[in-house]
């Protein structure tokens, strides 16, 4: 037998595999979301999402001094409203005390220079459970993305580094953009949820911050799952807006529209890991069917492969261990 290629070569030891490795991993790839709750030393295990916490702020502030000692660098925010303090028009999400806002300046005042995002959207907020302003049943879109705006503009003053409008309302790239600039906040981001589908992981999250729709469902807002063009254009629309990194989120079964996406953005790419990959791995694991750390390494690998310059990941401090 005569082989004149043999790819083996390449595969023999864990050094040569290291050094031809054509995607590789590091602490700088990652975004932490973070879960906050009012209180003092409050932290509270998610049900649905084991091994991960909703915390009050001075627990978010030792977690946030962790992740920066572990090269961690980039935090996104999701605040759990009290349920008086919702309502139908997201007002609490523009009170400058508010949680959102504290735990903004909080951070910042730790760690300065942390990475702080923000989650820009009003289901947190809502008597509804809804991502926009509801009117007969209906989210309506323009009023929502008013809100949003503002919104954006008081995370910006609280010192947000970026804004991550989730929402998937038409035109709010756009309205943020301007609102920002406006206001003279010509430093701060814009991450945008561009490719967001309405897909059936996302329930360990709602659990997580009591935000399952109060009627009906996110379709109407949300992407089809079916659909891999229309990411496309809305991708390119947001940059167009002025998005400064684009999203695809989920991960996992979205990996094709990730490699879409890289191939056309000239902005980074991110993609959002999220709590129903991260808890079906958890409760697979726990039953002994996969191995826990070779799932979640491999997992991230993929997302990276795929195209992914950021990954917003709950396994973000444990790939990080991983990787020694």
């Amino acid at each position: 037998m005569q082989i004149i290629r043999r790819p083996r070569i390449l595969r023999q030891s864990p050094a040569i595999r290291a050094m031809v490795s054509e995607t590789i991993l590091s602490p700088n790839d990652f975004i932490v979301p973070l879960f906050i709750n009012e209180g003092k030393n409050y932290k509270e295990e998610i049900s649905s999402m084991p091994g991960y916490y909703r915390m009050s702020l001075d627990n978010i502030e030792k977690e946030v001094k962790e992740l920066w000692r572990m090269g961690l660098k980039c935090v996104l925010l999701f605040i759990k409203c009290d349920d008086k303090l919702k309502d139908n028009k997201g007002t609490e999400a523009l009170n400058p005390d508010g949680l959102m806002q504290r735990s903004i300046k909080a951070i910042k005042n730790v760690c300065p220079e942390m990475c702080v995002m923000t989650d820009v959207a009003l289901d947190p907020f809502s008597i509804y459970g809804h991502d926009g302003i509801v009117e007969n049943n209906e989210i309506v879109n323009d009023p929502t993305v008013e809100v949003l705006a503002q919104m954006s503009v008081s995370h910006a003053a609280a010192g947000a580094d970026f804004v991550a409008p989730s929402d998937m309302m038409d035109g709010r790239i756009l309205a943020i953009r301007e609102a920002l600039e406006e206001n003279n906040f010509t430093k701060t981001g814009i991450m945008a949820y561009s490719a967001k589908y309405a897909s059936c992981f996302y329930g360990p999250f709602r659990d997580a911050l009591d935000s399952a729709p109060g009627f009906g469902d996110k379709k109407s807002y949300q992407m089809n799952p079916a659909n891999r063009i229309e990411a496309v254009k809305e991708v390119m629309m947001d940059i167009d807006e002025g998005a400064d990194i684009v999203m695809v989120k989920p991960a996992l079964s979205y990996l094709d529209i990730i490699r879409e996406v890289k191939n056309i953005s000239d902005v980074p790419v991110s993609a959002y890991h999220v709590s129903g990959e991260y808890s079906m791995i958890k409760a697979a694991a726990a039953r002994g069917w996969l191995n826990e750390d070779q799932t979640i390494l491999e997992t991230t690998l993929s997302i990276k492969r795929a195209g992914a310059d950021l990954i917003a990941s709950y396994f973000a401090k444990d790939v990080v261990r991983l990787l020694g």
